[in-house]
């Protein structure tokens, strides 16, 4: 007997998109659509162009294990050099040919056996399987601000960057101390007239050297491709630090706080290294990595302020001591949703259960890639995925081969529908709150991790724990029906 041909929807043409997408393809599925609602593919990497953007995981592991790169120019990569690489390698593998831009997804229903997918444009295609790969930090974070609307110059938030306003010479301020508020000022001190970062909470940063790739080492693992490979697994293992290091006490975690206690010591002033000292523990919040940071907010020309926003006027920023700082640009760093996964888009399951309704107390998943309720439906990142410190990539490969696992069942006839049993969730669930208080993340500080019950939405073991769970046969978790 012959297997079936899938038909497979993915919502999103970001990393983990294209990863699902390229590895259902080398395991033989073709009926692939990939709907992305912008025009151009990318995620994180096509929204995010804001000065000194770079990413926090070495390059030699923050790229697909199957589709290595042996020409990254620095120890961790510049922006542009990563859309790039996604780009060409989504054109490489093919996967390209299977995305249709401009396709907003609004909702998806369940009927029949297959998946009814709806976009902004009425259309509506059918599929045997849906998969989620919108990412996690795609949907901007505005602060409410009295008097923004009175502000008279510029103002975009780091994810919309608008490069058609000018800095050099300006005086900038921007709103937001995490990482992509001290990547900014550490690009723009020295080429804005001044900057002014005001920050709500700091952040601890750890100093990690970002240096070029060397000529001789680019043109050795071109030539020599399983060292590539060797690097690749072995920056894995040694990244893996952070990962135990977040997730229970032990040496790993003293020797990364130690560090960052010991490059905060490198900031003169002793106003400015009160200011910038957190009192929460390090890696509590998503750490900063930066070696440039404290170097450049020690410039006459660049400040920190610390004193809450109360309100913006036409010229700058009014804080709450009545203070005015007069700024010419104003750009918020103030991150993203990280709550929001595949939402507003609306799910309708069996027995008309919605997405809505299914996460009424926050966002819950059976092992970070399926949902009771919701047949054939996947999720790459979905939550309490191992998204601290990490990279994001080894995580939607884990969760990619997870996918196609199940869709190859399927081919081989196993099933028609599948979903994850209530039981099964709430076990896997209440395993997960059991370990979370151990975690740097429950320490005590308010994070862009923690959910509405004010623990954190993420996970709890090291990402090799999480590699490990996904690699097992679950199929007695699952409510099957019919063999095809």
């Amino acid at each position: 007997m012959s297997g079936r041909v899938p038909r497979v929807i993915i919502i999103g043409a970001g990393m983990s998109g294209i990863c699902v997408a390229a590895q259902l393809k080398r395991s033989g599925v073709e009926d692939l659509t990939i709907l992305e609602k912008a025009g151009r593919l990318g995620g994180t990497w096509r929204d995010n162009t804001y000065p000194g953007l770079t990413c926090d995981v070495p390059s030699a592991f923050y790229q697909y294990s199957f589709a290595l790169n042996p020409s990254w120019s620095r120890a961790f990569s510049p922006g542009a050099e990563i859309h790039e690489y996604f780009q060409r390698t989504a054109h490489e593998l093919g996967v390209a040919d299977h995305i249709v831009f401009g396709q907003q997804v609004t909702s998806a229903d369940f009927s029949d056996g297959l998946w009814h997918v709806r976009t902004t444009d009425g259309c509506v295609r059918v599929a045997d399987f849906l998969v989620s790969a919108t990412g996690v930090l795609h949907h901007p974070r505005w602060p409410e601000i009295k008097g923004s609307e009175y502000f008279s110059g510029p103002a975009f938030h780091s994810a919309r960057w608008d490069h058609a306003v000018p800095l050099a010479g300006r005086r900038v301020a921007v709103i937001g101390s995490g990482s992509t508020g001290v990547q900014i000022v550490s690009a723009l001190g020295g080429v804005a007239s001044h900057v002014t970062m005001f920050q709500r909470t700091p952040q601890w940063v750890l100093p990690l050297p970002n240096w070029p790739a060397a000529p001789p080492a680019r043109y050795l693992r071109r030539q020599a491709p399983h060292l590539t490979q060797l690097e690749y697994h072995a920056t894995k293992r040694l990244f893996g630090l952070f990962a135990t290091a977040v997730t229970k006490p032990g040496w790993q975690r003293s020797l990364i706080g130690a560090a960052c206690r010991a490059h905060l010591s490198t900031v003169r002033d002793p106003e400015l290294r009160r200011i910038l000292t957190p009192q929460d523990e390090p890696m509590c919040k998503r750490l900063v990595m930066s070696s440039s940071f404290y170097r450049v907010v020690q410039r006459r020309d660049v400040d920190v302020v610390a004193t809450p926003i109360d309100h913006l006027d036409p010229q700058g920023v009014v804080t709450e001591d009545g203070s005015l700082h007069e700024v010419d640009v104003i750009v918020y760093a103030t991150g993203f949703d990280a709550h929001a996964y595949l939402r507003p888009i609306e799910l309708t399951g069996v027995d008309g259960l919605t997405l809505t309704e299914a996460w009424r107390d926050g966002p819950r998943g059976y092992r970070t890639v399926a949902l009771p309720g919701f047949p054939n439906f996947f999720m790459l990142m979905g939550p309490h995925s191992p998204v601290g410190n990490f990279s994001l990539v080894s995580v939607a490969e884990a969760q990619a081969d997870y996918i196609v696992r199940w869709i190859q069942r399927w081919r081989d006839r196993e099933y028609t529908t599948a979903a994850p049993l209530q039981s099964a969730a709430r076990t896997f669930n209440e395993g997960l709150r059991a370990a979370l208080p151990r975690t740097v993340w429950a320490t005590g500080c308010n994070s862009w991790y923690l959910g509405k019950d004010g623990l954190p939405e993420v996970w709890p073991w090291t990402p090799h724990q999480h590699e490990t769970l996904l690699r097992e046969d679950d199929r007695a978790n699952y409510l099957l029906d019919g063999a095809g």
